[in-house]
């Protein structure tokens, strides 16, 4: 891997006049990473990827690829792609001449780029497919379309704006796993905009959640999901059990904000007496049945209302509506959380 990162930010600011849509961002990709930007709508990782394409022009801060300067430069100038959620096919070209379309537009002759075309569309396993129009593809097979139409061009980074928004459940899971296969096939940086926090970790070498145009948290989505550094993120990645100030210290014996994931609380009839481990007791007010788990709804007497989610095992003992139980923890699972601003 290059010492050069694929992408530096530095400073990135944008401004749509009174409003702040990107906050003095600085960041570094790594070559051959797959890079996730995530975060709610309006937090700004659309603008980021935007800047970086090329479609839009900063307020202050710089934009390098590989170790230049493309701040001011225009988008068919940085040697990037970009793939929409709409993918933006031609309905009146085959497979084939919408995957070599950029070649065209760049010269090369309709044998050479037929021939490079094909071995992008096989890349993707739609090779049989090439005289097919986008109409007569499913949205699953137009997505990889537009991804053979991205790579063809052997881009050094493909920038990724919610590609699988518009799939269906089964089939965004489907094509989450044929995208990371695909980049670690071609070995090209990916930067994957998604306002899905499970998209992110399936697929993400690292990842930066965004809050109000800055970066919250840069990790791994270990790093993310294990020890979120704010409440923002311990809420906005994955499901959290947050306690306040007041209520970690009549459960935790601690000063200040802590979190606890679901599946770190265990519940039963006695309270925790191993080393290490916390006990508060609570009143069960909801089982919801999710097929591979249950997720406990808990109204602690001491504190606020918490989920906890149990393995779906046959010996499991059942915790009925109203039934008094007592919710356990380890110590190491307990998370601070940083104030905000800090």
């Amino acid at each position: 891997m290059s010492e050069v990162p694929a992408i530096r930010l530095t400073g990135l600011t944008k401004d749509f006049g009174s409003v702040t849509a990107v906050d003095h961002v600085d960041l570094e990709i790594a070559e051959g990473e797959f890079f996730s930007m995530l975060g709610p709508s309006g937090s700004g990782k659309t603008t980021v990827l935007r800047l970086i394409a090329g479609f839009a022009r900063p307020t202050s801060g710089t934009v390098e690829l590989f170790g230049e300067d493309v701040t001011n430069a225009a988008p068919f100038d940085r040697d990037v792609n970009t793939v929409f959620q709409d993918y933006a096919l031609f309905p009146h070209m085959n497979v084939l001449d919408n995957v070599g379309y950029g070649l065209r537009v760049r010269g090369m002759k309709r044998a050479a780029r037929h021939e490079r075309a094909m071995r992008a569309l096989a890349a993707v396993r739609l090779d049989h497919l090439a005289a097919r129009k986008p109409a007569e593809l499913s949205g699953g097979q137009r997505q990889r379309v537009a991804l053979a139409r991205a790579t063809v061009l052997e881009p050094k980074a493909l920038l990724l704006d919610e590609p699988l928004g518009a799939l269906d459940l089964k089939l965004r899971q489907q094509m989450q796993v044929e995208l990371k296969q695909l980049q670690r096939q071609l070995g090209i940086t990916f930067i994957f905009v998604t306002h899905d926090q499970e998209e992110a970790l399936t697929l993400s070498d690292r990842i930066a959640v965004f809050n109000d145009g800055r970066i919250e948290q840069l990790g791994t989505p270990r790093e993310l999901y294990e020890r979120p550094a704010s409440r923002f993120v311990a809420d906005f990645v994955g499901t959290s059990n947050l306690f306040s100030a007041e209520h970690a210290r009549a459960l935790l014996g601690r000063e200040g904000e802590y979190s606890v994931r679901p599946e770190k609380l265990t519940l039963s009839r006695e309270p925790a007496t191993a080393s290490g481990t916390r006990s508060a007791v609570g009143t069960v007010v909801e089982s919801i049945y999710l097929g591979s788990g249950i997720r406990r709804v808990i109204d602690l007497d001491a504190g606020p209302r918490i989920s906890v989610l149990e393995r779906n095992e046959r010996s499991g003992a059942a915790q009925g509506h109203g039934e008094r139980v007592h919710v356990s923890w380890h110590d190491e699972d307990v998370v601070a959380l940083m104030p905000p601003g800090t």
